[in-house]
């Protein structure tokens, strides 16, 4: 069953959503922002102004994602204006980034990550990931941009939707699984296997 924001509010009392905005913020400082925090049906976490990376081709490489070579990730710097603090994710292009919000998911939890419309709208794909059952830590949030100009991606603002669905506890969570991604610290967590 998809969980509602009383349950949302509550689990995050208990640690589940770090840190947690109690309502929808669609203003920073009297700016319009793409909204971020409790929804009715899900959260919006925000992207983190820390980093964010993005795929450059380099001549002779393979992105591998059994031997990822950082080098195919560039920095990207964080920029500001009237708007607000963002990143610049090229044209037909991917990029990396963190979530602000740590996460501390229960045993009998599945967290299903969308994109938000708005960025839906400029044409930044989402890719859906998974956080598992008893899965901890900061996402690294996969953002593509399918349009043929440069985008802002803002940081500290919202990014992706969460909906949590509740089931039956698991036998084996990611956490007694040791799965590779716990405990993700804040900032980009690269491909392992």
């Amino acid at each position: 069953m998809i969980k509602n924001d009383d349950w949302i509010a509550s689990m995050a009392q208990n640690g589940m959503i770090e840190p947690f905005e109690p309502q929808q913020v669609r203003q920073l400082n009297e700016i319009p922002c793409i909204s971020y925090g409790l929804s009715s049906f899900g959260y919006d976490i925000r992207l983190s102004a820390s980093e964010f990376r993005i795929f450059r081709h380099i001549p002779g490489t393979i992105v591998d994602p059994k031997n990822f070579n950082p080098k195919n990730l560039e920095f990207t710097q964080l920029c500001e204006d009237e708007s607000g603090s963002y990143f610049i994710l090229p044209a037909h292009s991917y990029g990396l980034g963190v979530s602000l919000e740590k996460l501390e998911i229960p045993n009998n939890v599945i967290v299903i990550c969308l994109g938000k419309s708005t960025y839906a709208r400029c044409g930044i794909i989402a890719n859906v990931t998974p956080a598992e059952a008893a899965w901890r830590g900061y996402l690294t949030l996969e953002l593509s941009n399918s349009s043929s100009t440069d985008c802002k991606i803002y940081a500290s603002e919202g990014v992706l939707q969460l909906l949590f669905l509740e089931g039956e506890p698991c036998k084996v969570n990611y956490d007694n699984r040791q799965g590779k991604y716990q405990n993700q610290p804040a900032r980009v967590t690269l491909a392992k296997i």
